[in-house]
C-alpha cells in the first residue's frame, strides 16, 4: 500500500495538469479549467488525508470529466416508462409542443393601444371561457393558496375541517401555509367527521373564509362525513361569508369515461363556490403554475395584492400555460399529452407492447395498471398492458437504463423490470428499444 507521503507527492502541480490539458483550452476558458484543476487537486488531497487510496495519474481524466459535465445540461429529457402519466420527480405533466417566442415579446405591451400591459391577458380570456370564471395565475398552487389566504383572511380566522389538514409532497402543509399567510386557523370537526353545524358553530365576528380543500392526495374510507358542497355553498351566502376551495388536480374534462373521477373546475364554480385554486401541472396537462377561479370582485383582489407580482409568472410558463388552455377550449385534447395518455386504451397499450417487446429477447407482456400519480386520483387506476423482462439483477438493468441516452425511468415489481408504454411516446419507441437491446 502506497504511503499517504508518496501519494501527496504523486499528484501532479497545477501547471503541470494545465499543460498535458492545453487541449481543452480551446473548448473552455483558461480561468475555468484552472479553477477546475485546483478543485480536483484539493479534492485529491482530502481523499487522501481521510486514508482513501488516490492515484494521481487520474487527476487528468478527473478534470476532463468535470469540464464535460459543466458543458452538459442538467435538465434533461428522459423516457417515462413507468406507467405514471403525472410523475412528480419527472416533471408531472409532459408539456405540449410549444415554440418559444424567441428575442422580444408583447409580454406586458398593449400592441392595439400602443401601451403598456398585462401579463395575464394573455391566458385570461381562455380560461374564462374554459371555467366560467375570471382568473389569473401563479407560480404554483401553494403559491394560490397562500396568496388567496393573504388577501382575503390575513390577521382574521379560516374555518377548515380537521379531516383537509393535509400534507402533501414536500412537506406543504395546509396548517403551515396558513400561518404564513397571517390567517388564523380553526379547525372544526374530528378527522373522520365533520358536520354543516360545526361550521355553523364556529362562525364568528373574526370569520372571514370558510376553505374546503380537496383531499386529492388521500382517502378516508369507513366511518366517514363531510357537508355536501352545495350545503356549504348555501352557508356561506347566508353569513355573508366567501368560500373558497383548494381543488389541488385542477380536473377541468371530465375523464370519467377513462376511469378517473376528480370533481371538475367548472361544477365547483357553478355551484356557488366563490374561489377555487389549482395546479396547473397536474390534470390540467400544462406548465407549473398555480390557478384561482372565481368572482370577478375576488379575482380583483387577489390581483392588486402586493404578493402577486412577488408570484407572478416568466413568460416562457405564460405561453405554455396558453398554449394548454387554448388546445382545452378548442377541445383538441389529443394535444395535451397528459390526457392523450390517459384516454389511451388498454388495446391499444398492448398492441404498442407486443410490437416492442417482440423485438428485445426475453421480454413478455402481461396485464397492468397505470396510475394517474401527481398527487392526483389516488388509487385510481386504468388498465394496460406491462412489458417484462426478467432478469437476474433487476436493479443493475433498471440502473444501466437511467444511465443511457436519453435515460429511461422504469420499475420494478416482482423481482422484473416492468415497463408501460402508456407514458411513452410512440415517437421514443424505437430509442426505448435500442437501450433494451444494448
Amino acid at each position: 500500500m502506497v504511503s499517504r507521503e508518496e501519494q501527496l507527492r504523486a499528484l501532479p502541480s497545477v501547471d503541470a495538469l494545465l499543460s498535458r490539458l492545453s487541449g481543452l483550452l480551446e473548448e473552455f476558458p483558461r480561468r475555468l479549467v484552472v479553477d477546475e484543476i485546483r478543485r480536483v487537486l484539493a479534492g485529491m488531497r482530502e481523499e487522501i488525508l481521510t486514508g482513501t487510496q488516490v492515484n494521481g495519474k487520474q487527476a487528468e481524466a478527473r478534470v476532463e470529466a468535470a469540464l464535460r459535465a459543466l458543458a452538459r445540461p442538467s435538465l434533461r429529457r428522459v423516457i417515462n416508462a413507468t406507467g405514471v402519466v403525472l410523475h412528480t420527480n419527472l416533471g408531472r405533466a409532459p408539456l405540449a409542443a410549444f415554440e418559444p417566442v424567441l428575442g422580444y415579446s408583447n409580454l406586458e405591451y398593449d400592441l392595439a393601444g400602443g401601451r403598456r400591459g398585462q401579463r395575464d391577458v394573455h391566458i385570461a380570456g381562455l380560461l374564462e371561457r374554459l371555467v366560467g370564471a375570471p382568473g389569473i395565475a401563479v407560480n404554483n398552487n401553494a403559491a394560490a393558496v397562500f396568496l388567496a389566504l393573504n388577501e382575503l383572511a390575513a390577521g382574521y380566522e379560516v374555518i377548515v375541517s380537521r379531516g383537509e389538514l393535509i400534507e402533501i409532497g414536500d412537506g406543504f402543509r395546509i396548517p403551515d401555509i396558513m400561518s404564513r399567510s397571517g390567517a388564523v386557523l380553526r379547525e372544526v370537526g374530528t378527522t373522520n367527521r365533520t358536520h354543516l353545524d360545526d361550521y355553523r358553530e364556529a362562525i364568528g365576528a373574526n370569520t372571514r373564509l370558510l376553505l374546503r380543500v380537496h383531499p386529492s392526495n388521500f382517502r378516508i374510507q369507513g366511518f366517514t362525513a363531510r357537508p355536501e358542497l352545495r350545503e356549504l355553498v348555501a352557508l356561506a351566502r347566508e353569513k355573508g361569508i366567501p368560500l373558497y376551495e383548494d381543488l389541488g388536480s385542477g380536473c377541468v374534462v371530465d375523464l370519467k369515461p377513462y376511469g378517473l373521477s376528480e370533481p371538475l373546475v367548472s361544477e365547483s364554480l357553478e355551484a356557488g363556490v366563490d374561489l377555487v385554486s389549482f395546479s396547473g401541472d397536474k390534470l390540467l396537462g400544462g406548465p407549473q403554475a398555480g390557478i384561482l377561479a372565481g368572482k370577478p370582485e375576488l379575482v380583483a383582489r387577489l390581483r392588486r395584492n402586493p404578493v402577486f407580482r412577488a408570484l407572478r409568472l416568466d413568460k416562457l410558463i405564460y405561453q405554455a400555460l396558453e398554449t394548454t388552455l387554448r388546445s382545452l377550449v378548442l377541445g383538441r385534447y389529443e394535444e395535451i399529452p397528459a390526457l392523450a395518455m390517459i384516454a389511451t386504451s388498454a388495446e391499444r397499450i398492448r398492441e404498442r407492447a407486443q410490437s416492442v417487446a417482440s423485438r428485445i429477447p426475453g421480454a413478455e407482456v402481461v396485464e397492468g395498471q397505470s396510475l394517474a400519480g401527481g398527487g392526483a386520483t389516488p388509487e385510481q387506476t386504468a388498465p394496460t398492458w406491462l412489458i417484462v423482462i426478467r432478469t437476474e439483477t433487476p436493479s443493475l438493468l433498471q440502473s444501466r437504463l437511467r444511465r443511457r441516452e436519453p435515460p429511461v425511468i422504469a420499475r420494478i415489481e416482482e423481482d422484473a423490470v416492468v415497463l408501460d408504454l402508456r407514458t411513452v411516446f410512440p415517437s421514443e419507441e424505437e430509442a426505448l428499444i435500442q437501450r433494451l437491446q444494448n
